[in-house]
């Protein structure tokens, strides 16, 4: 995977945020939670450091420009990155891809797959562009 570049995206600062936030959630809860625990844990979190964001969030599925189902988001944040949580022992490629999934249907650029069931904090980033699909690892 390819080393991330601070700051080498546009909603960088917003992800990192992000991240952070979800590192201080595993760090106080650590692993072993059902993911709503976290979720909520997160919220707290993501209010303490003053980050915008809707939980649960309804994002409309395009095809062929045209709306034609919503699907719920865990976290919307900023208006700009889609984030998903697990609590999962490892993530799966499934779970990527699932991400990939809201960014191409909704039009969103960005996702986060943060999964805090495993010893270490899991997350990756997901850049939906144009021309590819990209994945990487922290």
């Amino acid at each position: 995977m390819p080393a991330i570049v601070k700051n080498q995206y546009t909603t960088s600062k917003t992800t990192g945020g992000v991240i952070g936030a979800a590192m201080e959630v595993h760090g106080n809860l650590g692993p072993g939670f059902l993911e709503s625990v976290y979720e909520e844990a997160l919220s707290v979190e993501l209010k303490l450091k003053e980050v915008q964001f809707e939980r649960q969030k309804e994002l409309p599925v395009f095809y062929r420009n045209k709306i034609i189902k919503r699907f719920v988001c865990d976290f919307f944040v900023e208006g700009k990155v889609i984030v998903e949580l697990k609590a999962a022992k490892e993530l799966g490629e499934i779970d990527a891809v699932q991400v990939v999934s809201y960014l191409r249907a909704s039009g969103v650029e960005t996702g986060l797959l943060i999964n805090f069931g495993s010893k270490s904090l899991q997350y990756k980033r997901l850049i939906n562009s144009k021309n590819k699909n990209r994945e990487e690892s922290a």
